[in-house]
C-alpha cells in the first residue's frame, strides 16, 4: 500500500512492488491515515443526521410527532440504499464525493435559513440523501482495505453520534444558542471529505484497484493499465494488472459505459442482483434491521413521553429531556462501535432480542409509570444505545470475515439497507404510538407530553 504521495501525481503499477506490498506489513504511517480518513468518513456522513435528529423538536414543535423528521431523514436514504445496487458500480467514488458534500451543504443551509416546516423538511431530504449515499460508498470502500477501515469507520459513526447530539446540547441547552445558527454552522462539515478523500486516505490494495471500475476511476485516473510478463514464470502465473476489457470505459470516467444496456440485459442485472441479496437477509440484514427498529421506536416515539414533573428532573425545559436522552444514546453507540477489538458478537440475534426487551420495558413505563425516576430511564437508553452500536459494527465485520472475496464489496453495500429498512419502518410507527402514549398520558393525569 503506497502512502504519501500526492493523489495528482502520475503513477503507474509497478508488479514488483505489488508484490512487495501483498507480502509487507502497513507501515505506522499508513495505518495512521487509514483510520485517521475512514474515521473522518464515519464521523462526518452521520454528525449532520444526528443534530437533525437531536433538532426534531425544534424543528417542528411538541405537537408534531418526531417521526415526520426522522421519517425525512431516513426515507431517502433508504430509497438510496434500496436501488443503490443497481447502479452504485457506474458512479466513481470521486464523483460520489462532491455529491454528498453537495446534497449535504445545500441541504442544511435549507434547514438553517427557513422558517416552514415543509421547506426544513425538504432540506433534510437532500441531507439524508447524502447520507445514505455516503454510508454505502464508505462501506464499499473498506473492501480496498485492511480490516482497520471498517474498525475506523464505526469508530467514527459512534462518534458523530456522541459530538452532534453532546454539540447541539452544549449549544442549544448549556449556551442558548439559536437553533438556526448552530444548524447553519454544521453545515460546513462535509467540506472535510474533500480533505480525507483527496490528502488523508492512503493508496489502496492495487490488485483490488484493479478488480474494480468504480474506485480505479475516482482515487488514480492516471495509473497505466500494463500486462506484466514475468519472463521465467509460465504463461498462467503472469501478473495482469490491467482489468477486463469491459471495464476500460469505466476507468476512463467512473461513470460511462460504451452502449445503453438493452431492457433484457437491465432484467438480467436485476435478477442476478436479487440472487446475490437472498442469501444475505437472515443471517445479517433480519437481525440488523429488528435491532434499529426496537431503538428507533424508543428514540422517536416512546422517549418523548419518559418524563417526569419538572422539579424532580435535572432540567430547566422539557426539550432538554429528549436532547439529553439524544446525547446518552449516542454515547452508547459510539462506546460499543468502538469496542470490536475488545468485544465481539457473533451470534446477531442475540442484541436484537435485548433490544426488543428495552422496547417493551419503556413503553410499559410510558404507560404505567414503574421506574422511579428518571436516571434509570438514562441508565437504559445508553445501554440502549450499547446494544445498537455493538450490532452494526459486528455485523459488517461478519459480512468482511464470511463473504467470499468477489461479493463482499457489493456485500457491505447490500447490508446497508437493513439498517435504514429499520428505521423506516419504526419512523411509521411511531406517527402513531407517540400520539397514543401522549394521548393516554394526558388521560390518566400526566400532561408532560407536548411540554416544552
Amino acid at each position: 500500500m503506497a502512502a504519501g504521495n500526492s493523489l495528482d501525481e502520475e503513477r503507474e503499477f509497478d508488479p514488483e512492488s505489488v508484490i512487495r506490498t501483498q507480502a509487507s506489513s502497513p507501515t505506522t504511517s499508513s495505518r495512521s491515515r487509514l483510520f485517521a480518513a475512514f474515521w473522518i468518513y464515519g464521523l462526518i456522513n452521520n454528525v449532520l443526521y444526528v443534530i437533525i435528529l437531536s433538532a426534531a423538536l425544534d424543528l417542528v414543535g411538541a405537537n408534531v410527532p418526531k417521526a415526520t423528521v426522522l421519517l425525512a431523514d431516513v426515507m431517502p436514504s433508504f430509497f438510496v440504499k434500496l436501488t443503490a445496487p443497481f447502479y452504485i458500480h457506474r458512479i466513481a467514488y470521486k464523483v460520489r464525493i462532491f455529491m454528498l458534500v453537495a446534497l449535504s451543504l445545500f441541504g442544511m443551509q435549507c434547514v438553517a435559513l427557513t422558517s416552514s416546516i415543509s421547506a426544513r423538511l425538504f432540506g433534510v431530504v437532500l441531507a439524508s440523501l447524502s447520507s445514505g449515499l455516503g454510508e454505502l460508498t464508505f462501506l464499499q470502500l473498506t473492501h480496498f482495505y485492511s480490516p482497520l477501515s471498517m474498525a475506523a469507520f464505526s469508530s467514527g459513526t459512534g462518534g458523530a453520534g456522541l459530538v452532534g447530539s453532546f454539540l447541539y446540547l452544549v449549544a442549544t441547552t448549556w449556551l442558548r444558542l439559536s437553533v438556526r445558527g448552530t444548524i447553519f454552522a454544521s453545515s460546513l462539515l462535509p467540506l472535510f471529505f474533500f480533505f480525507a478523500f483527496f490528502w488523508i486516505m492512503p493508496q489502496p490494495d492495487p490488485i483490488l484497484v484493479s478488480q474494480s471500475s468504480t474506485f480505479a476511476a475516482a482515487r488514480a485516473p492516471a495509473y497505466s493499465l500494463l500486462r506484466y510478463e514475468d519472463p521465467g514464470a509460465p504463461a498462467s502465473e503472469s501478473i495482469i494488472t490491467n482489468p477486463p476489457a469491459n471495464d476500460q470505459a469505466s476507468l476512463g470516467s467512473g461513470i460511462g459505459f460504451s452502449k445503453a444496456p438493452s431492457l433484457e440485459q437491465v432484467m438480467e442485472s436485476m435478477s442476478k442482483t436479487l440472487s446475490r441479496l437472498g442469501p444475505l437477509f437472515v443471517p445479517y440484514m433480519l437481525p440488523l434491521m429488528l435491532v434499529y427498529i426496537g431503538e428507533y421506536v424508543i428514540n422517536q416515539g416512546v422517549s418523548p413521553t419518559l418524563l417526569f414533573p419538572i422539579e424532580e428532573m435535572p432540567f430547566t425545559y422539557y426539550r432538554d429531556v429528549y436532547v439529553t436522552y439524544g446525547t446518552l444514546y449516542q454515547l452508547g453507540v459510539f462506546i460499543s462501535r468502538s469496542s470490536s477489538h475488545f468485544v465481539r458478537i457473533r451470534k446477531l440475534y442475540a442484541p436484537a432480542a435485548l433490544q426488543l426487551v428495552n422496547l417493551v420495558i419503556l413503553i410499559a413505563q410510558s404507560m404505567y409509570s414503574f421506574i422511579p425516576n428518571v436516571y434509570i430511564i438514562m441508565i437504559i437508553i445508553f445501554y440502549e444505545g450499547l446494544l445498537g452500536g455493538a450490532a452494526y459494527i459486528n455485523t459488517f465485520l461478519l459480512v468482511s470475515e464470511s463473504v467470499a472475496i468477489e461479493d463482499r464489496e457489493f456485500a457491505m453495500g447490500a447490508v446497508g439497507v437493513s439498517d435504514s429498512g429499520g428505521i423506516v419502518i419504526a419512523g411509521t410507527i411511531c406517527l402513531y404510538l407517540e400520539t397514543y402514549l401522549c394521548s393516554y398520558q394526558k388521560a390518566n393525569g400526566k400532561p408532560y407530553c407536548g411540554m416544552t
